[in-house]
């Protein structure tokens, strides 16, 4: 039996979950297909849970901000805590990068977008760093972070409300164009809808293959390293743009790590153990008070990014 949908949804990660909401909520009969055994496992859960206005695009910076205004309201709406700290991000930018990096934070000043510049000296008030090779510091005080996890929750359960079904370990195997409608296999049964919207995030290209589409969307693996348990202060995230590292308070510990650009895409598995060294090089370079720390491996974890 073929079920009918106006939409259907692949991917029920926080992407997936609120297009599923804004869809149902303009009245249409949406279906969430989700290949896992429960929604916001695949990178939602496993993400660093950052969120900036400071892009240097102004297309990326607009559409940060206007999540930002999203997630303040977002208990009052949905009665779920999306756990969004405003604790900032801290840009530490090198002589090369400033002339480029300061032009794009002046038009998001001009977007009326939260940014502003900052002198090295006060950066350093913020979090101490060694200052060699930096030109400036801008600072966004309504980036933060936030639980994406708990955010896809409640967009599900507010789609759900709204009449949106959520069918799990229903992969997406095989699609098709029947007339005006998608015809979409999967594990869970046939499902037909004129619009199917790929929200798979790092199987995204996958997901478009398996329609006869070509999609340039590749997994890339991300490693999140953390401290022991220290008293941390009440930092920032702090990005050092010319070393690609960044940290932030997450409780007790700092979570910390970098991208390795030297990686090629694809699904590999488990935190990356020889990029930590690399990256605790890096950080200890800026960040010389890194050599004092504990590190705690069994905190640590990986996922993928698009």
């Amino acid at each position: 039996m073929v079920r009918t949908f106006d939409a259907l949804v692949v991917g029920a990660g926080i992407v997936g979950a609120s297009v599923a909401y804004h869809l149902a909520e303009r009245g249409m009969k949406v279906a969430v297909l989700e290949a896992e055994s429960a929604p916001a496992t695949g990178a939602t859960g496993k993400s660093a849970g950052g969120i900036r206005v400071q892009f240097a695009l102004l297309e990326n910076a607009r559409l940060s901000a206007e999540s930002l205004e999203i997630l303040e309201a977002f208990e009052a709406r949905f009665g779920v805590d999306p756990g969004y700290r405003p604790i900032g991000y801290l840009f530490l930018v090198p002589d090369g990068q400033w002339p480029a990096w300061r032009s794009a934070m002046a038009r998001l000043r001009e977007a009326r977008l939260p940014v502003a510049e900052v002198g090295l000296v006060e950066a350093a008030r913020r979090v101490p760093f060694t200052a060699e090779g930096l030109a400036g510091a801008t600072f966004g005080p309504k980036d933060g972070v936030f639980d994406p996890s708990s955010v896809a929750q409640g967009f599900l359960r507010a789609a759900r409300n709204l009449g949106a079904e959520v069918v799990l370990e229903a992969p997406l195997k095989r699609a098709r164009r029947v007339g005006e409608a998608w015809r979409v296999q999967t594990p869970k049964g046939v499902f037909e809808a004129p619009v199917v919207v790929n929200a798979a995030g790092a199987w995204a290209g996958e997901v478009a293959r398996r329609t006869g589409l070509v999609l340039p969307v590749v997994p890339v693996r991300r490693s999140i390293y953390l401290t022991g348990p220290f008293d941390v202060p009440s930092w920032p995230m702090v990005v050092d743009l010319g070393s690609g590292v960044y940290l932030r308070p997450e409780g007790r510990r700092l979570l910390f790590g970098a991208s390795n650009p030297e990686e090629p895409p694809g699904f590999r598995e488990g935190v990356d153990w020889q990029w930590f060294i690399e990256v605790l090089l890096k950080a200890r370079a800026r960040f010389p008070w890194f050599e004092e720390l504990g590190f705690d491996k069994k905190a640590a974890w990986w996922g993928y990014y698009a």
